[in-house]
């Protein structure tokens, strides 16, 4: 689950992790109240969207009155934001960040995530602030320093140290940073956090250090515990996304034409790749997992079915956990239910496969069935006209 940056910044202040006044308004007449109530003489109007790149894209404003920050917020509001991390659409403005503007001498980055190789939490930092990390990590990966957390131990003060030092801090810009990392590191742990980001962590002109942005992502897996999974915000995220999250549906949409249902994550690469392979364009990533029901099954077809890319779906079911029968059963009710109109291949294997080829070839639907994987992808890329 990503969250706003101003969802951000309300958990880094209750972790000790200084910020500039700020608050989010849906109204441009809300906006120009809160600078009212901010005070100063420059603003920042920042659109919430859950992209990177808002800055390049236009979807934050430098105003220096109010009738310039209300003019702003209504220049963005009920938009739509195409940054380089979101898709061709865009993602809705529904909300903006009014804060204050900051006196700023230079800006550094820190980050903290998950590794993988390492299954330890670890912190990044850079000089180079305010700028595209990944571009960072590309060109120059030396200006970037990571410390590795030992969970038994936690985050001690030699590797906050080492950080401060690695970032040219002077003595008590180091004591500071200190308080900033071990409360982020609290947050993480606290909040069942993947991803971490403060971008930039600016040096103020007194010498004091502030994150001026916010970017959180949220472990999916570990939401019924937390309360803040309240802040999801639907409108963010694609509508076939969230319809599949209620059906325990794993989805991605994708940008070809054929669809993809499949049961289990490996075998619904492998079956994009050959799809790819014969060459068509997968629609989605779909994954409907070894639990298979036909309720989930017709649910799927739905969700692939309102896309209006979609000129042919695949069907590739390993049956293990789940029979081939009962796969072949939830399929013909699917089809029959929501009237599928393109056409349909479904390649089943494993068990009552015999069994379920015969549900669908006396269904007397429109359904094609293949015997192997290579067999399913040339008839599905033909079905939808010779791919993308």
């Amino acid at each position: 689950m990503n969250l706003h940056e101003y969802q951000a910044k309300r958990l880094f202040a209750d972790y000790g992790v200084p910020i500039l006044p700020g608050k989010p308004a849906t109204t441009p007449d809300e906006a120009a109240a809160h600078a009212e109530a901010l005070g100063g003489s420059a603003w920042l109007v920042k659109a919430q969207v859950h992209a990177g790149g808002r800055g390049k894209a236009g979807g934050v404003k430098f105003v220096k009155t109010i009738a310039e920050v209300r003019a702003a917020a209504k220049a963005l509001l009920g938009t739509q934001l195409v940054t380089k991390q979101s898709g061709p659409g865009g993602q809705p403005i529904n909300c903006v960040l009014v804060d204050s503007a900051a006196q700023i001498a230079h800006e550094l980055y820190l980050g903290a995530l998950v590794d993988r190789s390492s299954k330890r939490v670890t912190f990044m930092a850079s000089r180079a602030g305010g700028m595209d990390i990944e571009e960072v990590a590309a060109i120059t990966p030396e200006k970037i320093f990571t410390v590795k957390v030992e969970p038994v131990l936690g985050l001690q003060d030699y590797q906050t140290r080492r950080l401060g030092f690695a970032l040219e801090l002077n003595e008590a810009q180091r004591k500071q940073l200190a308080t900033i990392l071990k409360g982020l590191y609290r947050l993480f742990i606290d909040k069942d956090i993947s991803l971490l980001e403060i971008n930039p962590l600016a040096i103020l002109t007194d010498g004091s250090l502030a994150a001026l942005d916010g970017k959180i992502n949220v472990d999916d897996n570990a939401l019924y515990r937390q309360s803040i999974a309240d802040w999801r915000d639907p409108s963010q995220e694609d509508e076939k996304e969230r319809r599949a999250k209620e059906f325990d549906l794993n989805y991605v949409t994708l940008d070809g034409n054929i669809a993809c249902m499949v049961n289990g994550a490996g075998l619904a690469m492998a079956t994009m790749d050959i799809i790819k392979l014969s060459g068509g364009e997968p629609a989605n990533f779909l994954d409907v997992g070894g639990g298979t029901t036909a309720e989930r099954v017709a649910e799927a077809f739905k969700i692939i079915c309102s896309d209006p890319n979609v000129k042919a779906i695949l069907v590739n079911i390993f049956g293990g956990i789940v029979r081939c029968d009962l796969i072949a059963t939830g399929i013909i009710a699917a089809v029959k239910e929501i009237g599928v109109s393109v056409p349909v291949v479904v390649r089943l294997e494993g068990t009552n496969v015999n069994e379920g080829k015969r549900l669908l070839a006396e269904s007397k639907l429109a359904i094609t069935s293949a015997d192997e994987l290579s067999d399913a992808a040339r008839k599905v890329v033909a079905a939808a006209g010779g791919g993308k």
